[in-house]
């Protein structure tokens, strides 16, 4: 069934300001895949699910908060939107602008960006610009911009950015018909995490649907909610995540108090044996979305209670995002002969 788009399927819980214009691409409504296998995997006695967002437009979760904060943008007068981005929000910005017929720039950091995001905001017409520096020094650089130049923030600083995100929980507790006892997530610049928070609690106070605890995950090389500083050269295979200094680091700090959840680290190892462990469920996502998996599996294996528990892990964006990351195997070269092939099978 075709999907409305978030703003207009959830009018009622999403604040918005009345000059915001209707904006879709019919983003949203993304599956949430039950996976009893890997719950088996992993101990057993718990239900496990995926919140697959990578089945958004895009490719990923960004396109809830992007149609938000650039619907709002474009019905102030915007004409030009920016944020920086280590990749995704600059795919999510440049869609959502060119529906809305105004330009995009964004800024990226240096060093690896995963091409498949790169290709999708060049598609859709964005001015990248790669900056010798972080993504944290991209983001001061687009707050800067934004505040002299007639030109509208859409990094997750936007409040806008949170109000769309925050749908996800929503559509969680729509299809279980209550939050879960868990939710895993993987955390960079910490919005999604507070934007889910916000879905929940506001579910809550309305439909008595539960807040579940929080498992917030970073990478080891970009972890400085775990370690407590700023990371100054955050390193990780998980691009999405690399993110040294995030911007909303203390909600998310706060989210994981409030619900008795926890915020820890995983390794580059461990989190592409949980992308490969989704992948065996026919589930592909990038890297950084395999690490709410890495923390679960990481927190069970230290003795995490799970039994009789109901779990989500979001993975926020779709492999296709970082397919360089897959080793490909040489494949067999035979004859287009019956039996040489039957050899191989």
């Amino acid at each position: 069934m075709r999907s409305d788009g978030i703003l207009k399927k959830y009018a009622a819980y999403i604040k918005l300001p009345a000059h915001a214009v209707p904006l879709s691409l019919s983003e949203g409504n993304t599956p949430l895949i039950p996976v009893p296998k890997l719950a088996q995997l992993l101990g057993g006695n718990f239900e496990l699910f995926v919140k697959f967002e990578g089945l958004n437009p895009t490719g990923s979760f960004k396109d809830r908060g992007m149609v938000a904060a650039v619907s709002e943008a474009v019905g102030r007068g915007a004409k030009t939107v920016i944020c920086a981005s280590t990749g995704n929000t600059a795919a999510a910005a440049a869609a959502y602008a060119a529906r809305a017929g105004v330009k995009a720039v964004v800024l990226i950091p240096g060093g690896h960006v995963a091409r498949g995001k790169l290709a999708a905001a060049a598609i859709y017409g964005a001015k990248i610009i790669q900056i010798d520096g972080s993504f944290d020094d991209a983001l001061k650089l687009v707050q800067e911009i934004s505040a002299k130049l007639p030109i509208a923030l859409v990094n997750s600083v936007n409040p806008f950015r949170l109000e769309g995100q925050k749908t996800a929980a929503f559509e969680v507790c729509d299809e279980l018909g209550q939050a879960p006892d868990l939710l895993c997530i993987p955390v960079g610049n910490a919005g999604n995490i507070t934007a889910y928070h916000m879905g929940f609690a506001q579910y809550d106070a309305e439909k008595k649907t539960g807040m579940p605890q929080f498992l917030g995950v970073q990478a080891e090389g970009a972890a400085p909610l775990v370690l407590g500083k700023i990371v100054e050269r955050p390193e990780t295979i998980a691009t999405a995540i690399r993110i040294g200094n995030p911007a909303r680091g203390a909600e998310a700090l706060e989210v994981i108090k409030n619900t008795g959840g926890k915020m820890l680290a995983v390794s580059d190892a461990e989190i592409l044996a949980a992308q490969k462990m989704l992948a065996e469920e026919g589930i592909w996502v990038e890297p950084a979305s395999a690490a709410g998996l890495a923390g679960l599996k990481k927190e069970i294996k230290n003795g995490l209670e799970m039994s009789g528990k109901k779990v989500v892990i979001v993975c926020t964006g779709n492999g296709l995002k970082d397919p360089d990351i897959v080793a490909l195997p040489k494949p067999a070269k035979v004859r287009p002969i019956f039996e040489e092939i039957l050899k191989l099978l």
